[in-house]
């Protein structure tokens, strides 16, 4: 595949109109659909579908287009870092899902960003399969993987701060008035907790046997749109601590688990892939954050 076809390909995606499409990239509009079909033919698939006033994405085509645009991202990037002569500008990919701890590494970006006023920041939300994935692929420098997993094939920093597991609920639940949550506050209960804790069965040493009681309906990915849904009373949430905002402006509360459940946090990034200036510099001062912060 040609990147610029992929630019092609992208630009139509976007505007859903060959002839706008065409406009844009000042090409002719019978030169653009010779690409795109060629395109189509190189991957024996289609990838859009003529409707009377635009066209429309396949399911092909929108796999097709995250992909694409992963590729020009990261060739931009690329080409970026090599063509620009000054030591520190370039931008900066970090990913990590949701935690108080990302705290120290916003703290070491807005350091970079106040410093190096030519560097730029693309911030990732994902879950650890996600994270590694962009990772391994080149998309990002850095993540920020939760819980506990086999890190050895990459270079890790553990952050100070642990997540610590509790459930989300509406404020007027029964269980709100108690102080923590034990496993067999659980059962009976209508439950979703994330994709990744599910999937590694986090919770299941926690149960004390219980685990299969539990009636867990779905999961999650980032906890905004789970805490809509426990708001609702539709179910309790298990998440991490300091996700959600105060009870008055949300009507939930968190109540920690019982015994007490936490993941730790830890930066990555490759062993074989050299850091930019801008990725070094990012790590000496999350390190110096680190030291400030640690008793």
């Amino acid at each position: 595949m040609d990147i610029r076809v992929l630019r092609y390909f992208v630009t139509i995606a976007r505007e859903q109109n060959m002839s706008k499409a065409a406009r844009m990239l000042h090409v002719s509009q019978p030169a653009l659909s010779k690409q795109i079909s060629e395109l189509e033919a190189e991957l024996g698939i289609k990838l859009f579908e003529r409707k009377h006033r635009h066209i429309q994405l396949t399911q092909e085509g929108y796999y097709l287009l995250e992909r694409a645009e992963e590729i020009i991202g990261l060739v931009n990037k690329t080409t970026y870092n090599l063509q620009k002569q000054d030591v520190v500008s370039g931008t900066l990919d970090i990913g990590a899902g949701e935690s108080i701890a990302i705290k120290y590494v916003m703290e070491a970006v807005k350091n970079i960003l106040h410093k190096y006023p030519e560097v730029h920041i693309n911030l990732h939300s994902g879950d650890g399969e996600e994270i590694l994935s962009e990772l391994d692929s080149g998309v990002l420098e850095f993540g920020v993987i939760m819980g506990h997993r086999d890190l050895s094939n990459y270079n890790t920093l553990v952050l100070p701060a642990k997540n610590r597991w509790g459930v989300i609920m509406r404020e007027d639940e029964q269980l709100a008035h108690q102080k923590s949550i034990q496993p067999s506050d659980l059962l009976g209960r209508t439950l979703i907790t994330s994709r990744q804790a599910k999937e590694h069965q986090l919770l299941n040493q926690w149960s004390n046997g219980l685990y299969e009681q539990f009636n867990f309906v779905g999961s999650y990915n980032l906890i905004f749109n789970a805490a809509l849904l426990v708001k609702t009373g539709a179910c309790m949430a298990l998440t991490y601590d300091d996700l959600i905002d105060s009870p008055s402006n949300t009507g939930l509360v968190f109540r920690p688990l019982e015994p007490e459940l936490t993941d730790p946090n830890t930066l990555i990034w490759s062993k074989d892939r050299h850091l930019p200036n801008v990725g070094k510099l990012f790590l000496d001062d999350l390190q110096t954050t680190i030291k400030k912060n640690t008793p």
